[in-house]
């Protein structure tokens, strides 16, 4: 009490903003790790914390003296598992990104979506089956760590080259974030509902299961009916035809801080073009 009763009001300032600061930075580490393997490793350590508050409090001291000696080497532990993560922490620090997730604006996210279905357009018309993940909230780092790394910018090109069969990147999905393809080949979780249809392929399952981990957006393109198709939430809408998927594209993926722009649909400033 005496220390709060002694505090001036800029005292008080100084420590609130202090606390801000210190919240604000463990927010946006936990938003860099979460998708990723260190998550589980994050659980590990707390685990081990949990176990040394326990034995100092019953002061059991083979195993006080056990958690003493982990931690006293556990820094340079923890630096060698996260290595990845504290990378890619230290690259987004130089290009001025730690803080906040880079968001394109509406010109950029207009001509994404053109480049996606101009390529989704030409693999459908081809029976060209075809899997495209976008990351929204939810990380899929664990995901991406299952396939080929690309950071690539995105155009159809690559796209229609990614998915031609007997390719090397072709089997599996490619994941999308940030407005870029992060890896191709990726390994996705299958769902269990019993109820969807038997007519679904892995891909499909692919699609829905991926969507009920978490609250990524899916493409998927049959090889079998050449049908466009977009699971989200645990469902799957099959053969959406162009204007409504372009439609369901833009509401749930479009950069939150782009103006929107409601005289001309940006699909139409692109110049995609409909295929009946």
């Amino acid at each position: 009490m005496d220390y709060f009763s002694n505090m001036t009001w800029q005292e008080s300032i100084k420590d609130i903003i202090d606390i801000l600061i210190v919240t604000y930075i463990i927010y946006h580490l936990i938003l860099l790790v979460r998708g990723t393997r260190a998550v589980q490793l994050l659980k590990g350590i707390l685990v081990l914390v949990i176990i040394w508050a326990v034995s100092t409090w019953l002061d059991l001291y083979t195993l006080k003296w056990l958690m003493n000696q982990m931690f006293t080497f556990g820094v340079l532990a923890v630096f060698i598992i996260f290595q990845p993560e504290l990378r890619r922490a230290l690259e987004q620090l130089g290009r001025g990104k730690l803080f906040g997730r880079s968001t394109a604006d509406e010109e950029e996210f207009g001509r994404v979506i053109s480049q996606i279905i101009k390529a989704v357009n030409y693999l459908s018309r081809r029976k060209i089956g075809a899997l495209i993940v976008f990351e929204r909230e939810t990380g899929l780092n664990e995901y991406v760590e299952s396939g080929i790394p690309m950071q690539s910018v995105i155009t159809s090109e690559l796209l229609i080259n990614i998915f031609i069969p007997n390719t090397p990147l072709h089997d599996g999905a490619i994941i999308i974030q940030d407005n870029r393809i992060t890896a191709a080949a990726c390994y996705l979780p299958l769902s269990e509902n019993p109820f969807i249809s038997k007519e679904l392929g892995t891909r499909h399952r692919a699609a829905i299961g991926i969507s009920e981990v978490g609250d990524g957006v899916s493409i998927v393109v049959s090889e079998e009916t050449g049908q466009i198709s977009l699971a989200l939430n645990g469902q799957v809408v099959r053969d959406i035809n162009e204007e409504s998927l372009i439609s369901k594209l833009y509401d749930e993926l479009r950069p939150k801080s782009a103006s929107i722009e409601k005289k001309t649909p940006f699909w139409k400033r692109w110049g995609v073009k409909k295929h009946g």
